[in-house]
């Protein structure tokens, strides 16, 4: 049996923040009309360019920021050289909107306890994350949780892994950090429409956010929960080449809201609210027909989706740091009454959806006193590790 309506039943002493994120876009810049010019020029003979004229036409996106000319990322010089600019814009591009999150967060290096990188457009190992830890004044015992392969789903399940632990453990605080260029994934070779769609709707984007488990002004998380629709492994995938990542996007992911709607609907009933009639809506904008049919099969006004359609239209789809910058949207429009009630979504590669429900706060957002060592309960080094300032 499920909480009656308002009840907590998961972490109820326990408040966790989702603070305000921090967005950044590449300088560089493609318009729609750009788009349409180049699938038109290089695709003329193509069967069916006049469906992905019509396709790119209709996802509303207005914009796409790049990590560099759209000359240089026409061209392929091989998944080598592609990896290692991903690293060095990467390395180049992250730590002011880290620097930028935890400023919002009112928090220091040294109270992070666990650091979640998401990205899928390119590959490091270690993680970003350790170079992170290096450089930029993390403490070396901080936890690294680098997501990739769930694609655009990883943004919703940085935010519930945080939830978890600062659930577990009261006292912790969690940054997140979605680093995506997708643009270093242009396969110029490959073809079919999806793929041509997938062209005019991906941007490049870094975005960061932090989850405070004590105190902090945003976004209050209470319960999350994950579903994949049985089947659909193939609908959303990387084929990997010799060449790097090639993106396979099946025609029928348009449809996904169909099935996925009732799960929405059911977690938030499990938590005695009804989908249908919340106070905000932060949902992963893959493309406008997510919007529609999410706002249809909720029966909720389209308006209600206006943080994750405004990210569409501005930036295209950014992948996983779509909610993070939509809930950064909902943050610069005044934010909300205390107790407003909203629900966070993430939908990638599974088909799997990623998905949380919270209530605004405006509570105190002054930071504890940070000891020595971790005040994390089960956690506690023989010996605190010194504390780097950040360059």
């Amino acid at each position: 049996m499920g909480p009656v309506h308002g009840e907590r039943d998961e972490g109820a002493r326990v408040v966790v923040t989702l603070c305000k994120p921090a967005v950044a876009v590449p300088e560089y810049v493609i318009t729609m009309e750009e788009t349409l010019d180049l699938a038109r020029a290089r695709h003329a003979d193509h069967p069916q360019l006049p469906l992905a004229l019509r396709l790119i036409g209709n996802t509303g996106v207005t914009r796409r920021h790049i990590v560099q000319p759209i000359e240089e990322t026409l061209k392929h010089p091989g998944f080598q050289e592609r990896n290692a600019l991903y690293e060095a814009e990467a390395k180049a591009r992250v730590p002011a909107v880290v620097k930028e999150a935890l400023a919002n967060a009112k928090l220091t290096p040294a109270d992070i306890d666990m650091i979640v990188y998401v990205s899928c457009t390119g590959f490091m190992m270690p993680s970003l994350t350790a170079w992170m830890i290096n450089t930029m004044g993390f403490p070396s015992h901080t936890r690294q949780v680098p997501i990739a392969q769930l694609g655009c789903a990883g943004g919703g399940a940085a935010v519930n892994r945080a939830h978890d632990f600062c659930t577990a453990y009261p006292d912790a605080n969690v940054l997140i950090v979605a680093c995506e260029f997708c643009s270093l994934c242009y396969q110029p070779t490959d073809l079919e429409v999806g793929t041509l769609l997938s062209n005019g709707l991906f941007g490049d984007a870094v975005a960061s956010a932090v989850v405070r488990g004590r105190g902090g002004t945003g976004i209050r998380l209470e319960r999350n929960n994950s579903y994949l629709v049985p089947g659909t492994e193939d609908w959303i995938a990387y084929s990997v080449r010799a060449t790097g990542f090639h993106f396979l996007l099946d025609k029928r992911v348009p449809g996904t809201m169909e099935p996925l709607a009732p799960a929405l609907r059911e977690l938030a009933g499990e938590h005695g609210w009804d989908a249908g009639d919340l106070d905000f809506y932060i949902i992963h904008a893959g493309g406008p027909r997510i919007l529609d049919d999410l706002s249809r099969f909720l029966e909720v006004p389209p308006e209600d989706f206006r943080f994750s359609r405004a990210t569409l239209t501005e930036y295209g789809n950014i992948a996983s740091a779509v909610v993070l910058d939509a809930v950064r949207r909902l943050f610069e429009e005044g934010g909300l009454a205390e107790g407003a009630r909203g629900i966070l979504a993430g939908f990638g590669p599974g088909i799997t959806a990623e998905m949380c429900l919270g209530r605004w706060t405006n509570g105190d957002s002054a930071p504890e006193p940070r000891l020595d060592t971790r005040r994390i309960v089960g956690y506690s080094p023989r010996h605190a590790a010194p504390v780097r300032s950040v360059a």
